[in-house]
């Protein structure tokens, strides 16, 4: 070839990326613009169908669409009253969409059911080539699965979620495309399922709503910010934008993704806080105030930008990625309110931060909503940690003045910041049954809705005049019975024999260990048993070091009387070593039963008799 000709094949080659790359859609509105989810044929398969518990229950597929020649199915499973078929008026519906290394649970369709909804759960993590393991739940032998066919956004092809790079199993093989990031088809298959849902005889299709679990939880705002079917939304653990954005934490910096191409065109296009803006539904957030998916702070930013303030927060307190059955509760009573017409959650309660106090103490002021529910308690939490998925929430002292409840808020210091909000739990009319869903057996007599996110850098502090007034302690925990546990989250609480109870107070500069120190912990053992004590150091702390469990265990001698167990940071061992510092502990934990995920050691020893009765956790 010769020059000549090597210089125009080489213009056409650049004219033709170029006019590629003009096509490529810069906006949410240009990445969705060309997609109709109602335009071609669902081909719906119905793969069985069954009934129990009063439902009619079907495992289908349907197509999601044409990918480089070949055709994309999901497996999903849908549900309605088996006494719909008579009934004049067609049922509201909701899609539930499960989270990573999940499937499309019968349960879910099945609590649906039971409150008088058609169900659908989609098999959005399906691949052919993985039947049985992450089919549909009560699949059979030799039942397809959903079939992706020439692309992958599956988590077989789990470095895709965060990148809008060409490759084999993406639409585009040649050019950087946001249409080749996993969970623009993600939400595409999922508004196939809102298709499936308006088609089906028993469904009204003006009252749609949707719900998803983690990775589901982002896949409920991709398709609430691009589908104006979607009547109500509720996302859980998931769902926060700016997750390509370098987070500034005590020791380091912290990001939850790092993008592969252009990040910015990632963010136009793809990331949450882009979504926000086009949401035109009612939305429900639910999350645990430690999420490692979903960080709080990011959850209110985002929401912030939706347009519609029909807004709700329910936050489960120190946890991460589990959820209380009061903060649970909260998603069929949203869906109940706007599509069925039933009543209306309680006003989001009004707060205020205030600096300006008599003793210079921040406060945290909250007004509830009592025109609704009847207000059971009100508890007020706030930190001093930037980080996220680590932060303890200290348990703010709440006295009610009035029509408000107040938490006095001390701080040790003012070099650090901020963050604040409040959980107010209103009395339920009746108790409500999650029953359907594995671990929420236990009727929910309470409803968790949480205030605004209240934060301040400490030049805000000093400005406004604000005081140290807390000091160090050695004392942990009374566990009195008037704050009994409440800096603590449990783990088969109900499990005599498995029960663990963690908190992540030793992390807090108030509580942390200093050099030399000892644990001591004073309890009552009725019987003889051996307690598994435990920390965490560098808990989603990379930053800081890696991640270490340390475990100490100890029998402890039956008797009706109190005795103390003393530990130093030494009898805390792992594999490499003993812990040398209390500086980089985490979590503290307190268990019947312990076992690091992933090892194969099991206790040597069952519980017996009754539990423990703790009465004092402090340095000595």
């Amino acid at each position: 070839m010769t020059h000549t000709r090597i210089l125009f094949v080489g213009l056409l080659l650049s004219t033709f990326a170029a006019s590629r790359a003009e096509e490529v859609p810069q906006t949410v509105e240009q990445l969705w613009a060309d997609f109709d989810p109602q335009k071609d044929s669902l081909d719906t398969e119905v793969i069985r169908e069954f009934k129990e518990d009063g439902g009619v229950f079907r495992h289908v597929r349907f197509v999601v669409g044409t990918f480089k020649g070949k055709t994309a199915r999901m497996t999903a499973i849908f549900g309605f009253p088996e006494n719909a078929k008579g009934q004049h008026e067609k049922l509201p519906a909701v899609m539930h969409i499960h989270g990573g290394g999940q499937r499309a649970f019968l349960s879910e369709v099945k609590l649906l059911v039971s409150r008088g909804y058609a169900g659908l759960s989609v098999n959005w993590g399906g691949s052919a080539g993985q039947v049985p393991f992450n089919s549909v739940e009560g699949a059979q032998p030799g039942d397809p699965n959903t079939d992706w066919g020439a692309v992958d956004p599956s988590q077989l092809n789990a470095t895709r979620y965060n990148s809008i790079l060409p490759g084999p199993l993406q639409l585009y093989e040649q050019i950087e495309h946001p249409k080749n990031n996993n969970w623009y088809l993600l939400a595409l298959a999922c508004r196939r399922g809102l298709t499936f849902l308006e088609q089906q005889p028993e469904v009204d299709p003006k009252r749609l709503g949707v719900h998803g679990y983690s990775m589901g939880g982002n896949l409920t705002m991709y398709v609430a910010g691009t589908d104006n079917r979607v009547k109500a939304a509720v996302p859980a653990v998931g769902g926060a934008g700016w997750r390509w954005q370098p987070h500034e934490v005590l020791g380091g910096v912290v990001q939850q993704n790092h993008i592969k191409g252009d990040v910015d065109l990632f963010r136009r296009t793809l990331s949450f806080e882009s979504y926000a803006p086009l949401i035109r539904c009612p939305v429900l957030h639910r999350s645990a105030t430690n999420d490692f998916h979903g960080w709080m702070d990011d959850v209110y930013r985002t929401n912030a930008l939706i347009p519609n303030q029909s807004l709700r927060f329910s936050w489960t307190q120190h946890v991460n990625h589990r959820l209380s059955p009061e903060v649970a509760v909260s998603m069929p009573l949203w869906f109940d309110h706007h599509l069925k017409g039933g009543p209306a959650l309680p006003e989001t309660p009004e707060s205020r931060l205030v600096l300006q106090t008599a003793d210079r103490v921040p406060e945290l002021r909250v007004i509830p909503d009592v025109k609704s529910l009847p207000v059971a308690r009100c508890e007020i939490y706030y930190s001093v940690d930037p980080d996220p998925r680590a932060r303890f929430w200290r348990s703010a002292d709440v006295t009610r003045d009035g029509e408000s409840f107040v938490g006095e808020l001390p701080l040790h210091s003012l070099d650090l910041p901020l963050f604040a909000f409040a959980n107010v739990y209103h009395t339920l009319p009746k108790a409500e049954s999650l029953a359907a869903i594995p671990g929420h057996s236990k009727p929910v007599t309470e409803l968790c809705v949480s205030s605004q996110f209240h934060t301040l850098k400490p030049v805000a502090l000093s400005d406004a005049g604000v005081v140290a007034s807390l000091k160090v302690s050695l004392l942990i925990d009374n566990f009195s019975s008037s704050s009994a546990m409440r800096d603590w989250f449990s783990v088969n609480a109900d499990h005599l024999t498995l029960a663990q109870f963690w908190t992540r107070k030793l992390t807090d500069p108030v509580w942390r260990g200093r050099d030399g120190a000892k644990l001591k912990l004073t309890l009552k053992m009725p019987k003889t048993n051996t307690l598994s004590f435990v920390v965490i150091e560098n808990e989603w702390r990379s930053y800081r070091g890696p991640r270490k469990t340390f475990v100490c265990e100890r029998e402890i001698a039956g008797s009706d009387a109190e005795q103390s167990v003393l530990l130093e940071a030494k009898d805390f061992v792992a594999e490499g070593g003993a812990l040398k510092s209390w500086d980089g502990v985490d979590q503290f934990g307190i268990c019947r039963h312990f076992v690091e995920r992933g090892s194969t050691a099991t206790r040597k020893s069952l519980w017996t008799g009754t539990a423990p009765t703790l009465a004092r956790l402090e340095w000595e």
